[in-house]
């Protein structure tokens, strides 16, 4: 476990304003991780609310479950938590006897937990991290796995689909030739594998150049964007009348599935979409929290 992590919530003002939570109300953090925007919104339910956490990382559910608590002081909304993937939502709710839900978030993506703790093996800024990657640190996928026995072209596919990279098919040959040689252990280790199938010319600028494949990896082990229409249309159906949903998310190819779900569900007559274009951190909050940087925020409300 890691000592002295804090935990930046990104967005928390927007995600107030737009949720508008109020008194009584019951409130579902799909992605509960450290707690940052439940403790917020909790605050506004007051003790009549109801605040439901879901995340599949025990660590972070521990550690939100404390937040809460000193948040709450003992006099805030009832508390509900529970392992399980976001994909679960309407067994959770089942299990509370939830009737509706009034807000809901989705938070998506690595927490700032998952990339700070480098046992976890999310960052390719540490060179002796395990080639973990899993959310859930009891499933049994791991990037180890995906990069060690996947065919050179189901490398190229996920590399591609999910990192948006240029050079996907060069750098799964050359993951391939590498594993030939010795397995690939490390975080490290991969990192120099993709470092030499991309082009000099082509790592001088623009980030780091192992950052797309990590990405892709890190959404193949954890399946993080195929359940997202399914599990975000699930989330409207048990939204009460007015109630409301925000997505943060923090690359395109999610952005890009929550909106054209909120375009389906509004062409559909199912909610009313509340930001036209996405909403996103200020200068202020990306000089505080860098990792806003790439935040984008959307939110709709249930048709009534």
């Amino acid at each position: 476990m890691m000592e002295g992590f804090r935990h930046r919530p990104v967005l928390p003002d927007e995600v107030l304003h737009l949720l508008n939570p109020q008194k009584g109300e019951v409130y579902v953090d799909c992605t509960l991780g450290e707690a940052g925007h439940a403790a917020e919104v909790g605050r506004r339910l007051g003790p009549t609310g109801t605040v439901i956490g879901i995340d599949r990382d025990p660590e972070a559910l521990a550690s939100a479950g404390r937040r809460l608590e000193d948040a709450f002081a003992g006099e805030g909304p009832r508390l509900h938590l529970i392992r399980a993937n976001f994909t679960a939502l309407a067994d959770v709710l089942t299990r509370f006897s939830v009737a509706a839900v009034n807000r809901i978030l989705f938070d998506l993506g690595v927490s700032s937990r998952h990339l700070d703790d480098a046992s976890r093996g999310f960052t390719y800024n540490e060179t002796e991290a395990p080639l973990d990657m899993r959310m859930d640190p009891d499933q049994e996928l791991t990037a180890e796995t995906i990069v060690n026995e996947y065919s050179e072209q189901a490398l190229t596919g996920i590399i591609r689909r999910y990192g948006e990279e240029r050079w996907a098919s060069r750098i799964a040959l050359f993951i391939v030739q590498a594993r030939d040689r010795a397995p690939l252990r490390t975080t490290g280790q991969l990192v120099k594998v993709i470092e030499a199938a991309i082009p000099a010319s082509a790592r001088r600028t623009g980030p780091h150049p192992a950052r797309r494949t990590f990405q892709s990896l890190r959404v193949a082990v954890n399946d993080e964007l195929d359940p997202l229409e399914r599990t975000f249309r699930t989330a409207v159906d048990w939204l009460a009348p007015t109630g409301r949903i925000a997505i943060i998310s923090f690359h395109s190819l999610e952005d890009r599935i929550a909106k054209h779900t909120f375009r389906a569900l509004n062409q559909e007559g199912k909610v009313i979409i509340l930001t036209k274009r996405p909403v996103e951190a200020s200068q202020t909050e990306i000089q505080n929290n860098p990792r806003s940087r790439s935040a984008k925020l959307r939110v709709a409300e249930k048709a009534s």
